[in-house]
């Protein structure tokens, strides 16, 4: 009897955890449609969809079409989530500035807070108190919604530590060697995951841009630093299988350039924003790479590169050859039919093209199968933000709603 209870509850759960998924992925449906979807029986939906309402975990709309009369007959009822049911605090958080989110349960943003971040930021205050100090700004703008907030979700750059509770490593100053995931979900009482940006522009994308979702891509990210996400086939894979892997240190260079990571002939070294200028101005490749590149002042160069200025094009020219040769190792590993480059350094795209392609025409894989499609995504954040936010929903989805009959009731 207690193994036939085990296994019903598995598959209620499993079943609750389809139908989240598919209104997740695809917006609001019909009862109808989620059963093709789902492959599960009208009947079954209908139970569940019934559960889901009593909880105002979803609510009933009328279609678009109905109800300003451009279709006849009786107005198709569709099934979305109920916006209040749950928020989600968001931190976007990088070298330069914090992006403060709070999404609603159907992932409309809600309020924004945007802080700039210094090198001293970390050092002047603990990361795990700027965070909670920043929640608690979201908690007195939204009252009302504070009630329900669910859990935090965090964008970071470096190299997590083994139990996600924090970073062995970061280019973020003063941000690593403490466990600041676990301290604030011990400061808030809510759940708390930290998320590499690599991984999160993966999965961004293929939300944004629906031709990618069962493509094979790899994701640079090119700005303050270099970074990588891989999604195959629609799954993110990489170290960990996390999805995110650290392109950017990859070796270009033995004993070249010096990397803010500290070693030296990393791919950021030559490709980042502080490895262009530093090129680009004949700085010694020892010297200490800039903390910060204002986003004025690598704009800047990128206008003067693009009006013919030799120097600024040498240090596109080198950043572009060290992103190609990065690829092209890669690429007898893993190979990508896509290759989307997002951020800043995404608006150089035309100045890097020819060094990235000629370095992946030099590869056997390249050489047999042709180059990947290569383009850019010129804002960084949205894929960011938009990966983040669907882990961030996926969690309260899957552990929060889908296992649980009673979850989100006092919502």
């Amino acid at each position: 009897m207690t193994r036939n209870v085990s296994d019903s509850d598995s598959v209620r759960r499993q079943n609750r955890g389809l139908i989240l998924s598919a209104l997740r992925s695809g917006g609001p449906q019909s009862r109808t449609a989620l059963a093709g979807i789902t492959g599960l029986s009208h009947a079954s939906v209908t139970a569940i969809m019934q559960d889901l309402l009593a909880q105002r975990v979803v609510e009933e709309l009328t279609s678009p079409d109905r109800a300003d009369g451009r279709l006849r007959g009786r107005p198709a009822t569709l099934v979305g989530f109920h916006r209040a049911a749950a928020y989600v605090v968001l931190f976007e958080v990088d070298v330069n500035r914090l992006r403060t989110s709070l999404v609603d349960y159907s992932g409309v943003l809600v309020d924004r807070i945007e802080t700039p971040v210094t090198p001293q930021t970390f050092a002047q205050t603990r990361p795990s108190a700027f965070f909670a100090e920043h929640l608690e700004s979201l908690r007195t703008r939204t009252p009302k919604a504070a009630q329900t907030f669910r859990r935090i979700a965090i964008s970071v750059q470096g190299i997590l530590d083994r139990n996600g509770g924090g970073l062995k490593w970061s280019p973020i100053a003063n941000l690593a060697g403490t466990s600041f995931a676990d301290e604030l979900a011990e400061m808030t009482e809510l759940p708390v995951a930290l998320y590499k940006r690599g991984r999160l522009l993966a999965e961004g994308t293929r939300w944004l841009d629906p031709r990618l979702s069962d493509a094979s891509v790899a994701t640079v990210f090119v700005g303050s630093t270099v970074a990588m996400g891989l999604s195959q086939r629609g799954s993110t894979t990489g170290r960990d299988m996390g999805g995110a892997t650290e392109f950017g240190h990859m070796n270009h260079v033995p004993n070249g350039a010096l990397c803010r990571c500290g070693m030296r002939g990393c791919i950021e070294a030559y490709a980042a924003d502080y490895g262009i200028l530093r090129t680009s101005f004949s700085v010694p490749d020892t010297a200490a790479p800039a903390p910060a590149v204002p986003s004025q002042q690598f704009d800047s160069l990128i206008k003067r590169a693009e009006a013919g200025d030799r120097a600024a094009t040498h240090g596109f020219n080198l950043a572009g050859r060290a992103i190609g040769f990065g690829l092209s190792r890669m690429m007898a590993m893993f190979d990508p039919s896509h290759i989307l480059l997002v951020g800043p350094g995404a608006r150089a795209l035309s100045l890097m093209r020819g060094e990235i392609e000629s370095a992946l025409s030099a590869s056997l894989v390249c050489s047999i199968n042709g180059l990947p499609a290569i383009s850019a995504h010129l804002d960084e954040r949205e894929p960011i933000f938009r990966g983040l936010m669907m882990k961030a929903l996926a969690a309260v989805d899957d552990v929060d709603v889908a296992p649980n009959s009673h979850a989100l009731r006092s919502a």
